[in-house]
Parts: C-alpha cells; sequence; structure tokens
C-alpha cells in the first residue's frame, strides 16, 4: 500500500488491530478523540472499518484503513510501515484481532489440531508478529506502549471454547516475557474481559439465546452489567495513556467476574443457587 507521505506528525499514532467493530474500533474512535492518528485494520469487514475510519477522522484524526491478517506475518510487517510511511512514527499498539470457534467444552471431537493452530497463529502468534513489527521504530522514538485484548477465559480457562482460552492464557504469558525484553522504552499490558456486548459475542448464539445470556451474565457478576465494548476500550487506553510504570500486567475487566460469589453461609442476600429471591 502506497500513500503520500506527510511531515513528521505531531499527533501520536496507534494501530489498533482487528478494528473494524466492536471493541477495536471502540478503542480506535477512543484514541482519535485522544488526539491520536489511527490505523483501522480489518480483514473482512471492510464497510465496518471505513465507517470506524469515518467517525474517527470526524474528531479530526488522519486515519489509515489497512486490510490485513494478522497471521500473516507480511500483512503486520506492512501494517507498521505503512504508518512510518504516513505519520514517521507509532507510539500505540493494540493488539485486538482474535478468533474463536465456539464448541461445547463437552465436545472434545469438535476441535482439531487445525482448529487450534488457527485461532492460535491469530491470537498469539498474530499478537506476537505485531509486537516485533512496531518495536524498532518505538525504540527509535525511546518509547511507546502496547496492550495485548486478552480474555478471562485465559484464567479461569472458561470460554467460547478451550481453544480459545488457552490461546488466550498462552497471550497472557506472552505479554509477561515480553515485557522482560522490550523496558524500558516499551510497556506491554494486557487487559482480559469477561463477555462483552459486542457482534463477536452474538456471533455464536441466536438473537433469544443472546438476550438469555445477557440477563444470566449479569446475573452472575458483583456489578450487574455485561460490559460494552466502549467500557472495555477505557481499560485499553487508559494502558496506553496511562499506567506508566505498569508493564506485564494483566487486568481483568470483567464486572467482578473472576471475584466469584458468596455461599449462603457468608451472605444473607445469597441462595444456594446463587441467585438472590
Amino acid at each position: 500500500m502506497t500513500l503520500p507521505q506527510t511531515a513528521a506528525s505531531t499527533r501520536k499514532v496507534a494501530i489498533v488491530t482487528g478494528s473494524a467493530t466492536g471493541v477495536g474500533a471502540a478503542a480506535a474512535i477512543m484514541l482519535a478523540q485522544r488526539q491520536c492518528n489511527v490505523v483501522i485494520n480489518y480483514t473482512r469487514s471492510k464497510a465496518e472499518a471505513e465507517e470506524t475510519a469515518r467517525v474517527c477522522e470526524s474528531h479530526g484524526a488522519e486515519t489509515v484503513v489497512f486490510q490485513g491478517d494478522v497471521a500473516d506475518d507480511t500483512a503486520c510487517q506492512s501494517m507498521a510501515q505503512t504508518a512510518i510511511d504516513k505519520w514517521q512514527r507509532i507510539d500505540y499498539l493494540i493488539n485486538n484481532a482474535a478468533k474463536t470457534k465456539f464448541n461445547p467444552y463437552e465436545n472434545l471431537d469438535g476441535l482439531s489440531a487445525d482448529d487450534f493452530l488457527a485461532i492460535y497463529k491469530v491470537n498469539v502468534a498474530g499478537a506476537y508478529q505485531m509486537v516485533r513489527a512496531v518495536v524498532p521504530q518505538m525504540r527509535k522514538q525511546g518509547k511507546g506502549a502496547i496492550v495485548n485484548n486478552s480474555s478471562i477465559g485465559g484464567i479461569t480457562g472458561i470460554a467460547s471454547s478451550m481453544a480459545y482460552a488457552a490461546s488466550k492464557a498462552a497471550l497472557n504469558m506472552l505479554t509477561q516475557s515480553l515485557s522482560l525484553v522490550l523496558g524500558p522504552e516499551i510497556r506491554i499490558n494486557a487487559v482480559a474481559p469477561g463477555a462483552i456486548q459486542t457482534r463477536w459475542l452474538q456471533g455464536g448464539m441466536t438473537p433469544e439465546q443472546y438476550q438469555t445470556f445477557l440477563l444470566q451474565a449479569a446475573d452472575m457478576v458483583p456489578l450487574k452489567c455485561v460490559p460494552t465494548a466502549e467500557q472495555i476500550a477505557e481499560a485499553l487506553v487508559w494502558f496506553l495513556e496511562g499506567a506508566s510504570v505498569v508493564t506485564g500486567e494483566v487486568l481483568m475487566v470483567d464486572a467482578g467476574l473472576h471475584s466469584g460469589r458468596l455461599p449462603p453461609s457468608s451472605s444473607s442476600k445469597a441462595t444456594w443457587d446463587g441467585i438472590k429471591k
């Protein structure tokens, strides 16, 4: 992709993978609102990516819409080079692109070795390849910040499938491992959301199942809500702009799901089935 080169940007530059819709789009828009130029990345959702770019531009940002699969290292290198060619800098990276296969845990025959490899290639290798692509420019600048959008499933083992949960556990450890070598110039952290109100989650359910799930999921957590894409994006952007002495951290952003629920013996508000009567 050849783009007209502009003068070195005084605005910070962010690459957000998988940013056509959902959390990635919300994060891209939030960064645009905070005076960043943004690379919007997608694999198939071109129309949605262009709409996200339009919203970013309405906030004064310059954008590049980049089609590419992070599982392909050539695409990762090209995405980073596109930002450098356009703005001569890369300040932030959000690794948000992800892949899953919805599969009931009891169905051990529902996941093949190819399924695992395809999921790991995006969720783990893809994130690693994007980090590797942006690190030289960040080090040249003397500063940068990276955040990986992981999942509570990488901590609890409960997710859309075992393969997805295992891949996010690997991403959490990759975050910690990379923190050992990217400092002092570059911080890297991860956010581990629970369920999120996005098209991604709806993709594995019927509309009726999705609405039932939202009610049940909200009842399970202390904050009694299922976070929106924008609420997860807040945490991602905080790791980029704040958290100046935090690296190698995995922050659970799940409305308190990881805290569990009080048993009846510990609370008059709880019942044995965990639902307040």
